[in-house]
C-alpha cells in the first residue's frame, strides 16, 4: 500500500535559505517554478464502483486507488461520452464526441487531422510517452503522432507473454511475463530517464481488465471463495405483461420481490440479449461461468492496483509527487448481470459511468468529493489547462481544473451520450440521450422498440421505465428535445457510417454477408 509522501518541497526550500543566510548573501525568496508534469492511467472496462473503498464488491481490496481516493479528488460522476473502447480513447485523446472524432465503433478508422493533446504538450515543451493498449482506428500499433517514447500491441493484445512495438521495433516476450507488470516497468524506466528540471507527461494504458480476464500469477484464485454481490435485478420475472401504467407494475425481481419492476416497456432488444454473447444465459456464448468471469474481472483488477502504487511510489521516492498531476480512470463501464446484462455498450450506469480519481496536492485538496458531472471529452482540456495552455477551438470538452480547485463555475450538469449499431453486436442497437442527477432518458434509434425515461431518484436500477407514464410526458419531450438539440448543436445529426467488418456472429444466425 502505498503512503503519504514526506515534505520534500519544505525541507529543500528552509535549507537554502539557512545556507544563503550563512553565506551572507541575500536568497531568492521566490523558488524556481517546478514542472507540471502529468501521469494518466488508464483502465479499460473498469466500472465505477468495483474499487475498494466504495464498499461495493465483498473482499476486493484496491489499496493504491483508495490512497487516490482520501488524498486527492474522487470524481462520483464521471461518464463517458460513450461507452466502448475506441471512441472512448478518442474522445479523451482529442476532447471531442464520437460524432465529431468519428471513431465511432472498434474499427473506424482515424479520421485525418484529428489533434491528440499530447501533441500540445509536445510542442510546449514536455517530454510525452504512451504505453498500452492503444486500441484505436486503423492504425494497429503503429507509433502515433504527439509521443517521444512509444509502446503499444495489436489489438487487444495478450495478458502473458505479450510482443510490443516499442517505437517501431517487435519486442516478444516468451517467459510468462504479465502485460499489467510489463507495461509498468517500462513506464517507470522511461520516467527514470527524464531530466526532472523539466515536465513529463506519461500516458499508461492498461489492457486489464478486459475479457478475456486473466490475473497476475500472484492473483490467481485471490477470490475463490468470496460470495458474489449479484444485482437484484439480475433475473425479473412479469406478473402481466399486458398492464400498462395506470394499473398494477407489470414486473418483480426475482431477488427482491419488493422492488417496482415495468417488464412491459423493457425494451425488446434487452430482454433478447440475456440469451446472447452479452447476456447472463449464454455468457460469451457457454464458454465461462458467470461466478468465474466474475471473480477473475476482480482477480485481474488488483495487477492494475499494483500499478498505480508502483507509479505513485516511483514519484515518492523522486521527489515528484507534490507537483504531478496522476489521473486515473476507466475507459467505459462494465454490467455485471444488470437487467441480465454483461459487457458495455448500452446507457444504463454501470455501462456509461467510470472511476476518476485525480491526485494533484497543488490542486486538490485531500479528500475532495466532486459530484460535478465529469466527461471523457473533459480529460484534454484539463491536462491543457494544468499545464498552463489554453483549449483548442476543436475540443467539446472543458477543463475541470477549476472545480478541482474548489472554485464555483458555470459548468454542465448532464451528460449527453451516443453509441453506434455494430455488424459484430448487432444486439444492442444505435442509441442517444441524456442524463440529469434526477432523469435519464435514452432514445433507442432504429429499431421498433420502446424509448426509456428512468428516474434515478426513485429508480436508480433503472428497471421501470417511465417512457409511457402519463405524468412523466412532458419530462420525456423536453429530453428527447434536449437530446437532438445536443447532436445539431454539435454536428451529429448525420451518423457517421463506415464499411461493416463483421468478425463475431450471434448464435441464431447464419452466414457470412
Amino acid at each position: 500500500m502505498h503512503h503519504s509522501s514526506r515534505p520534500y518541497l519544505i525541507a529543500g526550500v528552509a535549507v537554502v535559505i539557512i545556507a544563503g543566510m550563512l553565506a551572507g548573501f541575500r536568497p531568492q525568496v521566490t523558488a524556481p517554478a517546478r514542472p507540471r508534469n502529468i501521469i494518466f492511467i488508464l483502465a479499460d472496462d473498469h466500472r465505477y464502483d468495483f474499487m475498494g473503498f466504495t464498499g461495493k464488491v465483498p473482499g476486493l481490496k484496491t489499496p493504491n486507488l483508495d490512497w487516490l481516493a482520501r488524498e486527492g479528488a474522487y470524481v462520483q460522476n464521471a461518464f463517458v461520452s460513450t461507452a466502448l473502447c475506441s471512441p472512448s480513447r478518442a474522445s479523451i485523446l482529442t476532447g471531442q464526441y464520437a460524432h465529431t472524432h468519428k471513431v465511432v465503433d472498434n474499427f473506424a478508422p482515424l479520421t485525418p487531422g484529428l489533434k491528440f493533446f499530447p501533441q500540445y504538450l509536445r510542442k510546449a515543451g514536455y517530454k510525452t510517452a504512451f504505453l498500452g493498449k492503444w486500441h484505436m482506428g486503423n492504425t494497429d500499433d503503429a507509433p502515433q503522432p504527439g509521443f517521444d517514447y512509444w509502446l503499444s500491441f495489436k489489438g487487444q493484445g495478450d495478458y502473458y507473454n505479450p510482443t510490443f512495438n516499442i517505437n517501431g521495433k517487435q519486442v516478444s516476450y516468451t517467459d510468462s511475463s504479465y502485460t499489467t507488470d510489463l507495461l509498468t516497468d517500462y513506464a517507470l524506466k522511461w520516467l527514470g530517464t527524464l531530466d526532472k528540471s523539466k515536465p513529463f507527461c506519461l500516458y499508461l494504458s492498461h489492457k486489464a481488465v478486459h475479457a478475456n480476464f486473466l490475473p497476475a500469477k500472484r492473483h490467481r484464485n485471490a477470490f475463490r471463495n468470496t460470495p458474489i454481490h449479484y444485482p437484484e435485478t439480475m433475473y425479473l420475472t412479469a406478473t402481466d405483461s399486458s398492464k400498462r401504467w395506470n394499473e398494477t407494475a407489470p414486473g418483480e425481481s426475482v431477488m427482491n420481490p419488493n422492488l417496482k419492476v415495468n417488464m412491459a416497456d423493457m425494451p425488446s432488444w434487452v430482454k433478447q440479449q440475456r440469451y446472447s454473447w452479452h447476456g447472463v444465459d449464454y455468457l460469451y456464448h457457454g464458454t465461462i461461468s458467470f461466478n468465474d468471469f466474475y471473480r477473475q474481472y476482480c482477480e485481474t483488477l488488483l495487477g492494475v492496483d499494483d500499478s498505480v502504487g508502483r507509479v505513485l511510489a516511483w514519484l515518492e521516492e523522486n521527489g515528484q509527487l507534490e507537483n504531478t498531476m496522476v489521473v486515473y480512470m476507466g475507459d467505459n463501464g462494465f454490467s455485471f448481470g444488470e437487467r441480465g446484462l454483461i459487457d458495455k455498450r448500452h446507457m444504463y450506469e454501470e455501462s456509461m459511468r467510470v472511476p476518476l480519481l485525480v491526485h494533484c496536492p497543488a490542486v486538490v485538496k485531500a479528500g475532495t468529493k466532486l459530484e460535478s458531472v465529469v466527461q471523457n471529452i473533459d480529460l484534454a482540456p484539463t491536462f491543457m489547462a494544468y499545464a498552463g495552455l489554453s483549449k483548442p477551438a476543436q475540443m467539446q470538452g472543458n477543463s475541470f481544473l477549476p472545480l478541482l480547485k474548489g472554485e464555483r463555475i458555470p459548468w454542465r450538469d448532464r451528460a449527453f451520450y451516443e453509441y453506434y449499431w455494430e455488424a459484430d453486436f448487432p444486439q444492442t442497437p444505435t442509441m442517444f440521450g441524456v442524463r440529469t442527477d434526477r432523469y435519464k432518458y435514452i432514445f433507442n434509434h432504429g429499431v421498433w422498440d420502446a424509448n426509456e425515461l428512468y428516474d434515478l431518484k426513485n429508480d436508480p436500477q433503472e428497471v421501470n421505465n417511465l417512457i409511457r407514464s402519463p405524468a412523466h410526458q412532458a419530462i420525456a419531450k423536453d429530453m428527447k428535445d434536449q437530446v437532438f438539440t445536443w447532436l445539431e448543436s454539435t454536428g451529429g445529426l448525420q451518423i457517421p457510417l463506415h464499411p461493416i467488418r463483421q468478425k463475431r456472429f450471434d448464435h441464431r444466425y447464419q452466414g457470412t454477408y
